[in-house]
Formats: C-alpha cells, sequence, structure tokens
C-alpha cells in the first residue's frame, strides 16, 4: 500500500465510511477506490481519471487534495499524456474547417447566380407592378385634388355667408345688449335714508324697491322683535350665533316695519340683502328701536 492511499484509507475510517458508502458519495467504483488505496492507479483508465478519482476521494473524507498532490506528487500519475486527446481534437477541427472551407467555395458560383436571378426578378416586378401602381395613384390623386378645389371653393362661398350671418347676429346682440342697459339705466337703484333720529329711535326711509324684504343677522346672542307698523308681530325671540342666526321676514305688502333690537352690538340689519349701518352707534345704545319705512312706488 502507498503513502497516499495508506492516508486516504485511515482519513476513510476515522470517518466511519465502508468503500460501499464511500461509492455512494463519489460515484467512483469500488474497484477504482482500492486501486487508489493500494497505489495501483494501472486499475485507471488514464492518468487523468487516477488525479480525478483521488481529487473526489480526499474531499469524501475531509483532507485537501491540493495539499495531498504536492505532497505526494511522486506517486501521483502525472497529467502530460492527457494533452495528446487535445492535440488530436485540434487537429480534427483544423481538418474539419479545411474540408468545410472547400465546400463553401465551390457552392460559391451556385450562391452568387442565384442572387443575380432574384434580383433581376426583384427589378422586373418593382418597373411593371410598384411603378405602374404609383402612376394609377398619381393620377388618382390628381383627379382628388381638382376635386378637392371645387370643394374648397364652395366652402369659401360657405364661409362667407356664414361670416354675413355671424355679424347680422353679432349686430342684433349688440343691440339687445345696448337695450338691455339702457333698461337697467333706466330702473332706480334701491334707496335707503334716514330720516330722523333721536336717542335709541330711528327711522328709516326705503325708495325705489320692488319689494320690502327684511333679515335680521345675529353674529353672537340677541333679542328681537320685528312687528309691522299696526303693532302685529312676525317673530320676536332669540337670535344666536351658529344655531338660529338669521330670521326673514317678507313684508312687502306692509307700509312699514318696527324693529326692537335688544342687543345691536351683535345685530346686522339687511333690506332686500342691502346691510343698513346704524345711525345711533351700538356702543351708545346698545337697545334700539327701529323704523323702517316702505315707500312704494306710485302706479
Amino acid at each position: 500500500m502507498s503513502e497516499l492511499g495508506n492516508r486516504l484509507k485511515e482519513a476513510r475510517a476515522a470517518k466511519g465510511l465502508s468503500l460501499e458508502e464511500l461509492q455512494e458519495i463519489t460515484k467512483i467504483q469500488t474497484r477504482y477506490l482500492v486501486g487508489i488505496e493500494e497505489g495501483n492507479y494501472s486499475l485507471m483508465p488514464g492518468s487523468f481519471y487516477a488525479r480525478a478519482f483521488i481529487k473526489q476521494y480526499a474531499e469524501a473524507v475531509d483532507l485537501s487534495p491540493e495539499e495531498l498532490f504536492e505532497e505526494y506528487k511522486g506517486e501521483i500519475p502525472a497529467s502530460l499524456n492527457d494533452d495528446i486527446p487535445e492535440k488530436l481534437s485540434r487537429v480534427t477541427t483544423k481538418k474539419a474547417m479545411e474540408k468545410g472551407n472547400s465546400k463553401f467555395w465551390d457552392i460559391l458560383p451556385t450562391i452568387f447566380i442565384s442572387i443575380l436571378v432574384v434580383g433581376i426578378i426583384f427589378l422586373v416586378w418593382y418597373f411593371f407592378f410598384v411603378k405602374g401602381s404609383e402612376t394609377d395613384t398619381t393620377s388618382n390623386n390628381n383627379e382628388k385634388n381638382s376635386a378637392v378645389y371645387e370643394e374648397s371653393d364652395k366652402l369659401k362661398e360657405a364661409e362667407k355667408e356664414d361670416k354675413k350671418e355671424a355679424v347680422t347676429e353679432e349686430d342684433a346682440a349688440k343691440e339687445n345688449t345696448q337695450t338691455e342697459e339702457e333698461e337697467k339705466e333706466e330702473t332706480p337703484k334701491q334707496e335707503i335714508s334716514v330720516e330722523s333720529k333721536q336717542g335709541k329711535n330711528t327711522v328709516y326711509e326705503v325708495k325705489n324697491a320692488e319689494q320690502f324684504k327684511l333679515k335680521l343677522v345675529s353674529t353672537g346672542e340677541t333679542w328681537v322683535n320685528i312687528k309691522n307698523g299696526k303693532g302685529y308681530s312676525f317673530f320676536q325671540g332669540m337670535l344666536k350665533k351658529g344655531e338660529t342666526d338669521s330670521k326673514t321676514v317678507d313684508l312687502s305688502k306692509e307700509e312699514e316695519a318696527v324693529l326692537v333690537i335688544g342687543n345691536s352690538t351683535a345685530t346686522e340689519i339687511y333690506v332686500n340683502d342691502e346691510k343698513i349701518d346704524y345711525a345711533v352707534s351700538p356702543s351708545k345704545y346698545v337697545r334700539q328701536d327701529i323704523t323702517i319705512r316702505y315707500i312704494k312706488e306710485k302706479e
């Protein structure tokens, strides 16, 4: 038994592996494993396989193949003879390439003639079919263009008529706008004026108004009473911001409205959505009695 074989066998025994178990791990036949342990490399298919089997054996028993090859390089078969198959392969490949090149040069004239024939066929097809169709297309396009020009002239005439109609409509719209503006100018704007004020009492007059809608808005908390000139109360109660913060009453049929404002500092008064400024400062009189006379237009 060689020293390398003895080293490998001891490592196998240390791992508790039999030759059969080692065969399962490495997939190397048992007779080759025995040959490695005995140093009988003549059993191997060649020196290349001997080195490969030794490497697999060493890795299976946790030994470094590189260290073993270095330490026992005198025992392990050299791999010089493994280069011979590679050289033979190169020679064979070169011969095959030369043979292939020879065949290529043999069929080159045939390839050239085939390409020439295909080119001639393509030129014939191009001039007879493609050019012919382009000529037909050009004549068709000319006919279409003439038709388009005729339609274009008709469209231009139609556009001129449309512009005339548009100008007429625009003039009519301007006239309507002017008429509406004149009517607006003729309609007088609502006029609210202070007729008198004394202490906490103030009298306003509303003129040029088609309706008489009164709205009280609370910005805090206030008590109000909305009456007509005859003393009839349309609403009295508390107005609170965020809850019941406003009250609107239509008094268009009445001649005047009498308001009792409990907290004028937190109450806003609107007549037909136009806010009225207090003639008497709320800081002077918190409670204020306000009369608003509605002067209707005479028919």
